[in-house]
């Protein structure tokens, strides 16, 4: 049985730590394995509920919803204009030289569309054996696979990340670490202003406890 792990709930809006492999709505093609976080909200609510973000299927982390359309509207609109502060813990494949970095290549959704600016914010937190890091990354753009993407870039792949780590690696991880096949990459923390509390909101999840795999 599927159950919610609730962060935070008011009458307008509740944040839930979403798990890896769950759907935040449902796919255009459906399959009956599927879990739908939106579903489980729902049902928890009893009420129609509105996504404000997306996670990816392999992400976990801090997912809002609204419970009605105005609420919803507010909060979609304060992530398109950046006011929303992401921050996300990683484990990448090798050590950053620096403790401090930016990546600010460009993007595309698609090799068919235009590349789009993007911007992402990287902090070291701690090194693993055998080779991995745990940082912190925050993004100040919204692209396509915008942090997997930019640390590929930057020559640190997400452990866990068949679609660019590669899926020959990603395997070997995976048996040696018991991983279940995850990718380590968790929407740790999201600072907003409430649309009706007018107060700063910090909804954090605990970090993973995969996180630690290495220490």
């Amino acid at each position: 049985m599927n159950t919610l792990s609730i962060l935070y709930e008011d009458e307008w809006t509740i944040a839930v730590d979403k798990e890896a492999g769950h759907l935040v709505h449902p796919a255009d093609e459906p399959q009956p394995d599927d879990v739908v976080v939106m579903k489980l909200v729902r049902n928890h609510c009893n009420l129609k509920i509105y996504p404000t973000h997306r996670l990816d299927r392999p992400t976990c982390g801090v997912l809002i919803f609204a419970k009605n359309k105005t609420t919803a509207r507010a909060l979609n609109r304060a992530f398109e204009r950046k006011q929303v502060q992401k921050n996300y813990h990683a484990v990448v494949v090798g050590k950053p030289v620096t403790t401090k970095w930016s990546c600010a290549e460009p993007l595309q959704k698609s090799p068919d569309l235009p590349f789009k600016a993007a911007e992402t914010d990287f902090r070291l937190l701690e090194y693993y054996p055998a080779g991995f890091s745990l940082l912190e990354a925050r993004p100040h753009t919204g692209r396509y696979h915008q942090i997997r993407k930019h640390l590929l870039h930057c020559g640190y792949p997400i452990v866990g990340d068949y679609r660019y780590a590669g899926r020959e690696y990603c395997e070997a991880i995976n048996q040696e670490y018991r991983l279940n096949t995850r990718m380590l990459l968790q929407c740790r923390q999201l600072i907003f202003r409430h649309p009706h509390l007018e107060e700063t909101m910090v909804i954090q999840a605990p970090l993973d406890p995969l996180f630690s795999f290495s220490r």
